[in-house]
Order: C-alpha cells, then sequence, then structure tokens
C-alpha cells in the first residue's frame, strides 16, 4: 500500500515534494475514485538543477516548465494509481489556490497572495495527483504570518501589491521592463524575496529569472 513517506521520498527523486494533502469535496470535480489529493511543488534548491537538465528546458519548443510537469507528474501518477491534474488544465482551471489552503498549509498572506509555511511568498504547484487510497495529512503547521512583521506590505516600488489592493499587473510589468526593474526582472519578485519564509527557502535566482521572462512574454 502507497504510503505518504514513499510518495515524499519518490517525489524528491524528481526535484519535487509534498507541499500539501488534503481530502477532496464532492464538488472538487476530481474522478470518483479520489480520496485523498497531493499537491507537488519544487523542492528548493534541488528543483532547478533537475528541470534545467531536462530535455523539455533544451528543447526550444514552448512552454518547457508545463511540459517538463506534465511528463513527471504523469508517471508518478501512474506508478502510484493516480490521476494527475495541473494548474494549466482548462478552462475550467482546477482550483489551486482552495485546495492549497484546505491542505492547511497554505494561507493568504497580508499581501492577499498564497503563504506557505515552508516555501513562504515563492510557493507554486507542479500537479497535484488525485489518489484512490486514504491518506491522513500531517499535523497543520502553524500560520507563518501571524508572528511576522510583513515585509511584504511595502516591498513592491511601485505599489503593484500592496494590502487591501487587487494585484496591478500592468503597473508591475511596465517596472519590470524598466531600468529600475531589472532586480525584480532578473532576481525575482522583491515583494515575494521580502518574506522571511521565502528568505530561508534557497530558490535559485535563475529560476526566478525563468518565471519572470516567462511572466513578461503573457
Amino acid at each position: 500500500m502507497i504510503t505518504l513517506q514513499a510518495i515524499e521520498r519518490t517525489a524528491k527523486s524528481h526535484g519535487l515534494a509534498v507541499r500539501g494533502v488534503l481530502h477532496p469535496q464532492p464538488d472538487d470535480c476530481l474522478p470518483d475514485h479520489t480520496k485523498t489529493l497531493i499537491l507537488l511543488g519544487p523542492d528548493e534548491p534541488a528543483f532547478w538543477p533537475v528541470f534545467s537538465g531536462s530535455a523539455e528546458f533544451h528543447d526550444n519548443n514552448p512552454d518547457p516548465m508545463d511540459r517538463w510537469s506534465k511528463r513527471i507528474c504523469n508517471g508518478l501518477a501512474a506508478d502510484w494509481s493516480g490521476t494527475a491534474v495541473f494548474p494549466s488544465d482548462g478552462p475550467p482551471y482546477p482550483p489551486f489556490l482552495s485546495w492549497a489552503t484546505h491542505s492547511e498549509h497554505a494561507w493568504s498572506s497580508p499581501v492577499g497572495l498564497l503563504v506557505h509555511h515552508q516555501a513562504g511568498l515563492f510557493i507554486s504547484y507542479r500537479c497535484a495527483i488525485a489518489l484512490p487510497a486514504l491518506l491522513e495529512p500531517d499535523t497543520a503547521p502553524e500560520q507563518p504570518c501571524t508572528t511576522c512583521a510583513a515585509p511584504c506590505k511595502t516591498a513592491c516600488p511601485v505599489s503593484a501589491i500592496a494590502p487591501g489592493k487587487a494585484y496591478d499587473i500592468a503597473t508591475c510589468k511596465a517596472h519590470m521592463r524598466s531600468l529600475e526593474g531589472e532586480t525584480c526582472r532578473t532576481q525575482g519578485c522583491l515583494v515575494r524575496r521580502a518574506c522571511p519564509v521565502s528568505e530561508n527557502f534557497s530558490r535559485l535566482e535563475a529560476q526566478s529569472a525563468f518565471h519572470m521572462a516567462a511572466f513578461l512574454k503573457n
């Protein structure tokens, strides 16, 4: 029988980590047999060398990370007798944000972005795997923002991400394309980097630059 510990070990061998475990609700539009949903995200800093050494990264075709994720996660799902679900599936798109908060390992931060107890504001999900086995999640950790001075609130130099307002994507992209936005463009979002949990997550700058370049293309 598959165990959560075995899933964690196998995920790590692919540069991934379990970032949440939950028992889905009937309206989650998952396969009928689903009893447990496993959320997988990058295991930093191990993830970037694994992905950047892949065929998808080097073949010059669109969406390399999404294609890598589908190859790896579909393989894992098959090995575990489950079904892989991806953030890009849709429309309608799977409710990854709801799943993340339902797992009690991620919450809404003071600036509205999702924050994870280990990944901070760098949290992302490469896939979810719906399993027919009933697995019990780990004990829910403490929400990190409850004891934090929240430097994320004032980290954005153009207030594109700030408390009490919707994310201003246009202002964010305009700043990133400017000379003043070079740090955001090449090293990653200042708001995400300001999170004390993110600071200890060891995400490599090359990975942040990859994501920012993809963001600017959309």
